[in-house]
C-alpha cells in the first residue's frame, strides 16, 4: 500500500520495482495520509538508531502486526519497553532472527527436542561482525535448538566491524550444563556464521550461514576392532534462501489463523539480554595481562 524512504530515488526506484502506489519521505507523511487500522503489516527495514522512534511513531498507525529488524534496539532496557507498548496495544512484533523461519532449521530443532540424535555433548558457533549485531542471531538461533543459556565467561573483545559493537567470545552453558562455546572471527578476513553440534549420533554442522550442512554419522571403525568414529559424512543443501518467503507465510498464517509467530518481541529480547551480558563481562586483553 505504501513504502516509506527518505532517499527519493530508492524510493521511486522501489515503487516501481514493487508497484506501491504510494510513497513517503517519513512517517509522519503516512501517519497524515492513512487512518489509523490502514495496514495489516508494517515492517521497518531501518537502522537499529532510528528503530525506537519508528517503532513508536508505527504504533500509533495501528496496524495489526509489525515486522521489525533486529535488533528492536542498541539496549535491553529500550527493547523491553518497546515489546512492553507493543503488547500492552495488542500489535503482534515480529522480530527478524531470519534462521527461525529456515524450515531445515526448524526440523533439527524437532528432532533434538525429540532426540532423534541422542543427548548433545556440546556445542561451537563462531560468528563475527558484533555479538549484538550477528552475535544475537548466533544466540537467538542457539536458544532455539538448545533452550536458554546461562553466561559462564566472556572473553576479550574485537572490534572487528562496529567501533560500539564488539565481537565477544564466550563460554555458555545449558541448564543441564551442556557447554556452548562461541568463537570469534574478523570481519575484515571473510563473513563467518558457522555452528557444530556434537550429539551422541552424529557431528551436525552449519555452514555458510544455513547455505549448507555437514552431517557426519557415529559408525563402527572400519580400521580398529571397538572403536566407534565418524563416517566421511553427507552434505546436505540448506533452507536459508527460502526463510523470508516461510516469514512473510508465517506473518500471513499468524494474521488470518493464529499461527504463533516464530520469532517475537520475546524470543528476541532473550537473545539480546545475554548479548548484552556476554558484552558487559567482557574483559580486554591488557585487562587479563595484569
Amino acid at each position: 500500500m505504501a513504502c516509506v524512504d527518505p532517499d527519493d530515488m530508492r524510493r521511486q526506484a522501489f515503487m516501481r520495482r514493487w508497484a506501491v502506489p504510494s510513497g513517503f519521505s517519513s512517517l509522519d507523511q503516512v501517519a497524515s495520509a492513512f487512518e489509523p487500522g490502514g495496514f495489516d503489516v508494517v515492517s521497518l527495514c531501518s537502522p537499529t538508531s532510528v528503530h525506537s522512534e519508528q517503532l513508536r511513531a508505527t504504533l500509533s498507525l495501528g496496524p495489526r502486526l509489525v515486522f521489525c529488524e533486529k535488533p528492536v534496539t542498541a539496549t535491553v532496557s529500550e527493547t523491553t519497553e518497546l515489546v512492553r507498548l507493543c503488547e500492552e496495544a495488542g500489535i503482534p512484533l515480529a522480530v527478524n532472527h531470519t534462521r527461525r523461519w529456515a524450515t531445515d532449521i526448524q526440523r533439527l530443532a524437532s528432532q533434538l527436542r525429540a532426540g532423534a540424535w541422542g543427548p548433545i555433548r556440546s556445542a561451537v558457533g563462531t560468528y563475527n561482525k558484533g555479538v549484538l549485531n550477528n552475535g544475537s542471531h548466533m544466540v537467538d538461533l542457539l536458544h532455539l535448538l538448545l533452550g536458554p543459556l546461562v553466561l559462564e565467561q566472556s572473553g576479550a573483545p574485537l572490534a572487528d566491524f562496529w567501533s560500539d559493537d564488539p565481537s565477544v567470545p564466550a563460554l555458555l552453558r545449558t541448564p543441564q550444563g551442556i557447554p556452548v562455546h562461541l568463537v570469534i572471527a574478523h570481519a575484515r578476513d571473510a563473513a563467518v556464521f558457522e555452528l557444530q553440534l556434537i550429539t551422541e549420533k552424529a557431528v551436525i554442522t552449519m555452514e555458510d550461514g544455513g547455505l549448507k550442512w555437514r552431517v557426519r554419522r557415529v559408525v563402527e571403525s572400519p580400521v580398529f576392532s571397538g572403536y566407534r568414529v565418524l563416517d566421511s559424512g553427507e552434505w546436505i543443501a540448506g533452507d536459508y534462501m527460502q526463510a523470508t518467503s516461510c516469514a512473510v507465510a508465517n506473518l500471513h498464517d499468524h494474521l488470518e489463523r493464529g499461527v504463533p509467530l516464530a520469532s517475537d518481541g520475546q524470543s528476541a529480547l532473550a537473545a539480546q539480554r545475554l548479548c548484552e551480558a556476554i558484552r558487559q563481562a567482557a574483559k580486554p586483553l591488557d585487562h587479563l595481562t595484569h
